[in-house]
């Protein structure tokens, strides 16, 4: 068996060394190293780039890995171990330079999440956790929120971008949220509105149209603070099934039922 602990820490510091990557290059990207993936999809060399240098140093801690990412730079998959790598949630954010974008990522063994590294740059933050442990942020132990009334609670989201086949569902949604919770905010970063409900500065966070690389470090997170996690039906398939539900458990089946009565029959 592997040591958990201490890949989460080979991650962690690999993590820092991306993050400070993209402070050094935010204002040296220009228009023309821009490149259209697909709708509303953007990539540049400081996405390309810095996967290609996580996936070397992932291989180096993890010989017998493989790895699904983000920009394919890696195809391999391992079998019985898998990295799932953004190297830059938020691209969009960072080449508008907003302020708020992050490196995910996590390690599969067979089927199950067993280390998660968010890390955010612009306020040094680190979230992390491996399995047999609990959640941190820069070394402190986090939990999720107690929150236990939905008037109170804050909600993230993210707008679909390049899918809109459930947008009329989601705006109803939003409304619906936006008149029984204290309010919504749209980041741009679903691992970090993740690893935020994870450290209680938020209570839930839902989403579709979500890609593995976007919510595996952070959901495990979430777990492991405490959090519950599940696709819109309640069911465990939210890292491949594209849609995801997260919060502090306590208002998770509230949650659950006002997005199930907006999309069961989309």
């Amino acid at each position: 068996m592997i040591d958990y602990k201490n890949i989460c820490l080979e991650v962690i510091a690999l993590a820092k060394e991306t993050g400070q990557f993209f402070l050094e290059e935010i204002n040296q990207v220009k228009v023309s190293d821009i490149e259209v993936k697909g709708l509303h999809d953007f990539v540049s060399y400081v996405d390309k780039t810095a996967e290609m240098r996580i996936v070397k140093r992932l291989a180096e801690f993890l010989p017998e890995s493989g790895f699904i990412t983000e920009e394919q730079t890696a195809t391999y998959r391992g079998e019985h171990y898998n990295w799932i790598v953004d190297p830059l949630d938020g691209t969009t954010n960072f080449l508008h330079h907003l302020p708020l974008f992050s490196v995910s990522i996590a390690l599969m063994e067979d089927n199950e999440i067993v280390v998660g590294v968010v890390y955010e740059p612009n306020r040094d933050e680190c979230f992390y956790a491996w399995k047999g442990g609990s959640a941190f942020l820069n070394g402190n132990k986090i939990h999720v929120s107690e929150q236990h009334e939905m008037k109170n609670s804050l909600l993230a989201t993210g707008f679909p971008y390049n899918d809109f086949g459930k947008l009329d569902e989601y705006i109803k949604l939003f409304t619906w949220f936006a008149r029984n919770t204290s309010g919504l905010r749209r980041f741009g970063s679903a691992a970090v509105d993740l690893a935020y409900t994870a450290c209680g500065r938020f209570e839930g966070f839902f989403e579709y149209g979500l890609n593995p690389w976007d919510v595996a470090a952070g959901a495990f997170i979430v777990q492991q603070a405490g959090g519950t996690v599940s696709d819109f039906t309640g069911s465990g398939g939210y890292i491949f099934g594209k849609e995801l539900l997260a919060s502090n458990t306590i208002l998770h089946q509230p949650f659950l039922d006002a997005v199930k009565s907006h999309f069961e029959k989309s």
